[in-house]
């Protein structure tokens, strides 16, 4: 025991890579319905594994808890500025029920278990993991004008009460917010957030990272001509509504280059591509079907371009389609259309606005001749735009460093709500504007999953020991309190916003529950078993105002106690 003592004291990044591993073995053990996770097992080893006696750098804590949450506010930044609405009521309300409810269980539980200020704030702070609470309940304890000895105690008590319950104020939450919540909602967080998923593109189906269309709406076809002897290329690209475009044809044995008036031969073997509907049907006009050919086939190019055509804004996408060249748009197809990061339905009732990013698709010449008059093509890149995320992290930190004081209380972001909030601009900037600021979904989705793993794993080490020693000192009580103040509020919080506010989709909840507690590891295992970054919203907007509540939790409880 004293080798792996000194062994992870000399090299505590052993704990911490243990614990993960560990963790995430335990969290993928199933108990009939219920999985604890990668997030929660983590917790849970690191505190068991703290029991050793080791030391972590809090530096090491807060790096990644900043990744983690930067990388949420990149991704949802584009959902959240363009849901901004008076639809955001809703979650306006949860974070503020929430923050009343908790209040109100904090001083319920202060007044059965006798708890002075100090106890009852550290309870708050950890039932809650509001680390926040433990500076602002301390501030207030030495503004009540106390002997020196009397506020040193009564803030060393908001430290223990932090400690004992801190660790089941974060998987209480994890708990509740992604196993009890779907549960008494009879549905998955990955099923609910897979029909936001399908409403949002019109109601074509959501392909996951390893899906592939079975029957892609954009294909090549060869025909023989029999019945199309005669007809000029341009007259059977016409009759199929410009579904379809000859590329290429083959005759006697030689490769000919399809132009508008060239006339067709019995014989010719012609390649076609276009949109499946009109292409599986030219065989009216051609011919037979005949299998691929490798000497008719052309490579095709897929680019993204930002929308940006002088008039084009606001204008539904069949009306600039009508408005645009034959020569122009020749060739050329829209293989889907995105909208600050979301799938938008590639219909003519469909409206189109600046910012939009078409992919193209079709023969290298007629992608990018059609580019130039839709916009702005986008480079193709699989890296991370370093400079862009460290001045935003950077921002963020600045923004969370900054303290306002409102009646004696100072108010702040944190280091954690100013990362999201730098986060959310400057994903909805690069949304806006994407030639710059690139950070891929593998990319942004290691920085979450690794950020938020072993940010937790950083406070279970650290305060797993503590929070032991004081619960075998001061007995049970406080931890009891803490599961309360777990868990109660969360409980009424959903029923308010399950039967008051009408969530009735169980991702959008669990989101928006999750940041109402600013519970970091429960939204972490709510997007881990969602699949998806639909919970991101509501978390995005409850998390920000949470993160301002919950902090006013410490003065008010040390004035109502």
């Amino acid at each position: 025991m004293e080798l792996v003592h000194s062994i992870l004291n000399h090299v505590p990044e052993v704990a911490i890579f243990l614990s993960l591993a560990l963790g995430y073995a335990i969290g993928a053990v199933k108990f009939g319905s219920f999985q604890l996770g990668g997030v929660g097992g983590s917790l849970l080893v690191a505190v068991v594994v703290s029991q050793i006696g080791i030391s972590v750098d809090s530096g090491v804590k807060s790096i990644m808890f900043a990744l983690f949450i930067y990388a949420v506010g990149y991704e949802s930044g584009p959902q959240f500025f363009s849901s901004l609405s008076r639809k955001t009521l809703r979650e306006i309300g949860m974070a503020v029920f929430l923050a009343a409810s908790g209040l109100v269980t904090v001083l319920i539980c202060a007044k059965i278990f006798g708890f002075d200020k100090g106890l009852a704030a550290g309870v708050a702070g950890g039932g809650l993991t509001q680390s926040a609470i433990i500076g602002t309940a301390g501030d207030a304890i030495s503004r009540l004008g106390l002997p020196a000895d009397e506020v040193k105690r009564l803030q060393s008590e908001v430290a223990i009460g932090y400690a004992v319950t801190y660790i089941f104020g974060s998987l209480g939450a994890i708990i509740v917010c992604a196993s009890l919540v779907p549960k008494l909602m009879g549905r998955t967080l990955k099923d609910d957030a897979k029909k936001v998923e399908l409403a949002m593109t019109g109601g074509q189906t959501v392909l996951s990272a390893d899906q592939v269309d079975s029957l892609p709406p954009l294909v090549g076809r060869v025909y023989r001509v029999t019945t199309g002897a005669g007809k000029r290329v341009i007259e059977v690209e016409k009759h199929l509504t410009d579904g379809v475009t000859i590329e290429r044809l083959r005759r006697n044995g030689k490769i000919i280059i399809a132009t508008d008036d060239l006339v067709l031969e019995a014989g010719d073997d012609v390649m076609l591509i276009g949109r499946r509907e009109a292409a599986t049907e030219a065989w009216r006009l051609l011919g037979d079907e005949q299998p691929p050919s490798r000497d008719l086939d052309i490579p095709l190019r897929m680019q993204e371009v930002v929308f940006a055509r002088k008039g084009g804004n606001g204008k539904k996408l069949g009306e600039l389609k009508a408005g645009v060249e034959r020569d122009v748009k020749h060739g050329v197809y829209i293989a889907r259309i995105t909208r600050m990061g979301q799938p938008v339905p590639v219909l003519d009732d469909t409206v189109v606005y600046h910012g939009d990013v078409v992919t193209l698709y079709g023969a290298d010449s007629d992608v990018q001749r059609a580019a130039k008059e839709a916009g702005y093509p986008v480079a193709y890149s699989v890296k991370t735009d370093y400079v862009y995320m460290g001045i935003g992290i950077v921002f963020g930190l600045l923004i969370g460093y900054i303290v306002v004081k409102v009646g004696g209380i100072p108010l702040t972001l944190g280091s954690g709500g100013g990362a999201l909030l730098a986060g959310l601009i400057f994903g909805w900037l690069r949304g806006k504007h994407p030639t710059f600021g690139a950070m891929p979904l593998a990319a942004s989705s290691l920085l979450k999953e690794l950020g938020l793993a072993t940010f937790v794993t950083c406070v279970g080490l650290s305060a797993g020991a503590q929070a032991w020693q004081t619960l075998q000192q001061s007995g049970v009580s406080i931890f009891v309190a803490g599961v309360i103040v777990t868990i109660v509020p969360l409980l009424l919080t959903y029923l308010f916003g399950r039967y008051v506010l009408r969530y009735d989709n169980v991702a959008i909840l669990a989101g928006a529950l999750s940041g109402s507690r600013s519970a970091n590891p429960a939204f972490g295992e709510v997007l881990d078993k969602a699949e998806s970054n639909v919970p991101t919203v509501p978390f995005a907007i409850t998390y920000a105002i949470a993160n301002v509540l919950l902090t006013l939790l410490g003065p008010l409880v040390v004035s109502l106690t």
